[in-house]
């Protein structure tokens, strides 16, 4: 069966010498869950992945399933620059039960050819047990290396179902649009969640967003109204969806904009920590726009 659902993009709680807070992490992963996420990524771009080691990765998926985080709810961030780094943590996910892999190409390398992207990935899928699911993650504003249509098939054609989707966060509707089109059988999830419903309308997966931290079940309810064909219902619901998004958006760095609004609903300062580059929000007064409108769309915060 495809893969689909609402996968929150889930955020990092960081202590402030640089490691993972581990107590906060796992709290906050669970009220995803049980806020409406059919799962969610971990170690993904929001969750500041590329600023912490492969091991203390490995240490925060072992806490999590050791806390009773099943396994198959999470989607596992692993996409390095070395194939052997991606190689640990997908093998480290696989050990754990994670299934679902989401795999960055390699990045630090830009103009390659499609041929080098595919022979990347082939690298790691062909070392992969045939139970490994990966979902190709295109996310060319920060990788700069694009998941062309040409390397989705050229993989498709070689591993199979072992290619099973495409986080495609390009935040271009019409590109997300295509590769529904192009590849029905492959599971695409937009990062961009204002597009959720006309996405899920052409075919597409659901969504695997970073607004979902602070609207998870504004998100399922688009999800599961659309399942139910209550259309108008839906679009109502995908209405205020948009509205989170583009409040969040608007006001100021992603991540850290999402940590301080996490910091403001749950009145713990702790969870404004980032890692550098990115720099912490400090001042509540500069939440307070983005909250009105966070209010205004329905949504506490």
């Amino acid at each position: 069966m495809k893969l689909e659902g609402i996968f929150a993009a889930s955020v990092t709680a960081a202590t402030a010498d640089g490691g993972v807070d581990l107590k906060r992490t796992a709290a906050h992963i669970r009220s995803l869950l049980a806020g409406g996420c059919h799962g969610v990524a971990l170690f993904g771009t929001t969750g500041e992945a590329a600023s912490f080691t492969i091991a203390q990765r490995q240490a925060t998926l072992d806490h999590l399933v050791q806390e009773g985080v099943s396994p198959d709810r999470l989607l596992v961030g692993v996409g390095l620059s070395a194939r052997d780094d991606t190689l640990a943590l997908a093998t480290h996910a696989l050990s754990r039960g994670c299934r679902q892999l989401l795999m960055l190409p390699p990045f630090f390398y830009k103009g390659v050819s499609d041929a080098g992207v595919i022979a990347a990935f082939t690298e790691v899928v062909d070392q992969l047990p045939d139970e490994a699911r990966v979902i190709l993650y295109h996310f060319p504003k920060v990788s700069a290396v694009p998941i062309t249509q040409p390397v989705i098939a050229a993989l498709r054609e070689r591993f199979g179902p072992k290619i099973t989707g495409l986080k495609d966060s390009s935040a271009d509707l019409e590109h997300t649009l295509t590769m529904i089109s192009a590849f029905p059988d492959l599971s695409v999830f937009p990062g961009a969640d204002q597009h959720l419903l006309r996405t899920l309308d052409a075919g597409g997966a659901g969504s695997i967003s970073a607004a979902a931290n602070l609207n998870a079940p504004g998100n399922r309810a688009v999800f599961d109204l659309f399942k139910a064909g209550w259309q108008a219902e839906a679009l109502d619901a995908q209405e205020v969806v948009t509205a989170v998004r583009r409040a969040v958006e608007e006001a100021g760095p992603l991540i850290p904009t999402i940590k301080a609004l996490l910091a403001a609903r749950l009145q713990d300062p702790a969870w404004r920590q980032v890692r550098p580059p990115l720099c912490a929000i400090d001042d509540p007064a500069s939440l307070e726009p983005i909250m009105a409108a966070l209010a205004k769309a329905h949504t506490k915060v």
